[in-house]
Parts: structure tokens; C-alpha cells; sequence
């Protein structure tokens, strides 16, 4: 098995890097093509901002090759976002696998934003029905239900925590800092043909 960690400006690369190493898995940082098409599992990370994940994919020449991945792809936090066409985050244009917009949480509604901590995940999926329900959210903006929503999470208003889309997968919560939960669901994506 061999994972490709994308280095797309993202501040948590270490630290999901390490979350599979603890797994006894090696996990390559890079954005290299070939690593990136060759390898088992794709992860796009992301603590940060969509326009900046998305000005380092633009000028890394990796849009065309990501959508064009068939084998199975995690996008954790904002890595999930830029799934989705469009980001109010700086206005970005995003990939486009996901239909969709990302919204901000909405300030009006006596929320801490951004969210952080553990919130509960309510999967919808009976792929995922097995796995622990809270984990580590840290969010300014967030995805609303679709076709695509795995499972939800509501912090004042509800919204999609984890997103399928064929071989894409992406969470809006940090499995690499959600300890055993997170260690479940990176279970659940490593053993994704």
C-alpha cells in the first residue's frame, strides 16, 4: 500500500503524515504526479483557507490529475471543501467533483466560529455504521447536505461531516486528531479498493 499525503499549503501535513505512521503505514508528502497517480490512496489535507489550497493546486498543475484520480481519495477539513464547485471562502472556483457550493456558518446564530472541538458525526451510511460518532471539528464553513453526505453534523445548523462521491472521500472533521475514532475511520479509508 503506498499513500500520497498532497502538499497543497496545508498546515497539518505532519501531523496526518504521522497519524498514519502510528498505523505502521508509510505516507510520502509530495506533489509529485507520477507518486501522486501511482499511489494506493490519495489524501488532500487541509488547515488553511480554499483560496490558498486551491492557488497551490492551480499553480502546481494538479486540478486536472486529482479529478482524473480513480483510486480511493480522502480530503480532511478543507481538503473535503474544495471537493465541492464553489467556496464563499475568498470566492473560490473549486474542483467541481461534488455538486455544491460551501458556505460560512452563519454568525447570527449565537455559534462559536470557528468550531472547534468535538462535535457528533451521524453517519447515514451503512458502509460507515460501525465507526465511533465524535470527533474534532475545526470549521469556519461547511457543506450542506446532498446526495453525496455520508454524515451529518449539527452545530446550529446542520451539515454534511463526511461526503462520498465515488472514489472520493472527504470529512469535514480531523480524523488525525480525533484519536481512536479517527484511527477507525482512517481504517475505513485505507481498506477502500
Amino acid at each position: 500500500m503506498s499513500i500520497a499525503i498532497i502538499d497543497c499549503g496545508g498546515a497539518n501535513l505532519r501531523s496526518v503524515q504521522h497519524a498514519f505512521q502510528l498505523k505502521g503505514y508509510t505516507a510520502m508528502i509530495t506533489t509529485d504526479n507520477t507518486q501522486i497517480s501511482q499511489a494506493s490512496h490519495v489524501v488532500i489535507p487541509g488547515v488553511g483557507s480554499a483560496g490558498r489550497v486551491m492557488e497551490a493546486l492551480n499553480s502546481l498543475k494538479l486540478t486536472s490529475l486529482i479529478k482524473g484520480l480513480q483510486q480511493p481519495v480522502l480530503g480532511i477539513c478543507i481538503g473535503m471543501q474544495i471537493f465541492y464547485e464553489y467556496s464563499q471562502e475568498q470566492s473560490t472556483k473549486c474542483l467541481g467533483v461534488i455538486n455544491g457550493d460551501i458556505k460560512k456558518l452563519p454568525i447570527n446564530r449565537g455559534i462559536k466560529i470557528p468550531q472547534m472541538g468535538w462535535n457528533e458525526v451521524i453517519f447515514n451510511s451503512s458502509a460507515l455504521s460501525d465507526l465511533n460518532n465524535h470527533y474534532y471539528f475545526a470549521n469556519s464553513y461547511y457543506a450542506e447536505g446532498s446526495s453525496a453526505t455520508a454524515a451529518t453534523t449539527d452545530y446550529e445548523v446542520p451539515m454534511s461531516s463526511v461526503v462520498i462521491k465515488n472514489n472520493f472521500i472527504g470529512c469535514q472533521f480531523h480524523p488525525e486528531k480525533s484519536s481512536v475514532a479517527g484511527e477507525q475511520f482512517l481504517d475505513y479509508f485505507l481498506g477502500l479498493k
